[in-house]
């Protein structure tokens, strides 16, 4: 019998075949595959061997001040004199307390919410929409109890972006959640409007929300009620993202099939009883990856915000960067941005894959 052929082959992967058969077979296949293979290899050795050489053998590690960076390789002095404000913006050193300890509450309640397996995450959710988002603001805001008033103004960095971010999705999802069922419901009035809000803000850049909430937002407020720049930024970003959420969901909605309806109708329950424990877990379930798309774009987006003066995670690098005392570290300052916001997307990334493995094995034959 003759052997595989190259599609046969090319299709089983390369877990199927051993590495030097399976390196043969694709990069060194033909003359041209061979050379491609080899000028690709040298280009990318050289990126890499550069890249290494600045930000490893010749870079600074140790110092106070830019005078200390003497080589032509990378100034990490410049992230590690500034690591405080970036992670924590212009929160006081004895203030830092606080930070860590919502952070620390945030990520105990999403371990307990995410994790698989875990008792009792029905609890998990009730704190997490009732009581984490009250105990997170009097630790970061103050005011009551005994803590000190911070501002938002001297909110930034990482922390900042986190904030902005975590607010967004949840926001986000409810609200998109709302308009995907609207824009599917039986009553014109409910579908018009939603439609109509969706198609409106998927018409224009995120840009512009940032800066009508900025700006033009305060015009129409009463009298004597004003909003932190930061809020109108969140609340911004949520309206904004909601639109690309419901359009996700509606995905999942529409991938439920017809019968699923019908059966939720003919056991007696509610339109929002069907929804809550029929429909929408196998539609969120089917509408994960686009979700877990617009989570990332998110999370990146946050970087708008230097646009209307808000100090998150890249602004205040480029601030900082700015100055006289570290002028030229800019590139330094966004190696470490890309780095952070690498950590955070990948690893929504890798958590969204095995989730939708998990959810998957459930329904394999």
């Amino acid at each position: 019998m003759a052997g595989p052929t190259r599609d046969n082959e090319a299709g089983m992967g390369p877990l199927m075949l051993k590495p030097f058969a399976w390196a043969r077979l694709n990069l060194f296949g033909s003359m041209a595959d061979a050379a491609l293979t080899l000028v690709a290899a040298y280009v990318m050795f050289g990126l890499i061997a550069a890249a290494f050489q600045w930000a490893i053998l010749d870079a600074t590690w140790s110092g106070e001040s830019r005078t200390d960076c003497v080589s032509d390789g990378a100034c990490w002095v410049f992230i590690k004199v500034r690591l405080n404000q970036f992670l924590y913006g212009f929160y006081s050193t004895h203030e830092y307390w606080r930070v860590n300890l919502a952070a620390l509450l945030v990520t105990i309640t999403g371990g307990w919410l995410l994790w698989p397996g875990s008792p009792h995450r029905a609890i998990a959710a009730i704190f997490a929409i009732t009581g984490l988002p009250l105990m997170a603001y009097w630790l970061l805001h103050g005011g009551v109890f005994g803590l000190s008033v911070v501002e938002s103004a001297k909110w930034g960095g990482v922390f900042l972006t986190v904030v902005v971010a975590l607010s967004g999705i949840v926001l986000a999802i409810v609200f998109g959640v709302l308009l995907a069922l609207g824009r599917r419901s039986e009553l014109p009035a409910v579908r018009w409007l939603s439609t109509s809000y969706i198609e409106l803000i998927r018409a224009v850049p995120l840009i512009t929300i940032l800066f009508m909430a900025s700006v033009m937002l305060p015009l129409f407020l009463p009298e004597g009620i004003s909003l932190a720049k930061v809020l109108r930024a969140m609340i911004g970003m949520a309206l904004f993202w909601a639109a690309y959420m419901a359009e996700a969901i509606r995905g999942g909605l529409q991938a439920v099939p017809r019968g699923q309806y019908e059966a939720a109708k003919s056991i007696g329950l509610s339109y929002w009883k069907s929804m809550g424990f029929v429909i929408l877990p196998q539609a969120l379930k089917a509408a994960l990856p686009g979700i877990m798309n617009t989570i990332i774009s998110l999370v990146k987006d946050t970087t708008l915000l230097l646009l209307i003066g808000i100090f998150e995670l890249l602004g205040i690098v480029q601030a900082a960067a700015a100055d006289p005392q570290w002028l030229g570290n800019y590139v330094e300052g966004y190696v470490f941005v890309a780095a952070i916001f690498f950590l955070f997307c990948f690893s929504m990334s890798l958590y969204s894959r095995r989730l939708e493995r998990r959810l998957g094995s459930h329904h394999q034959v």
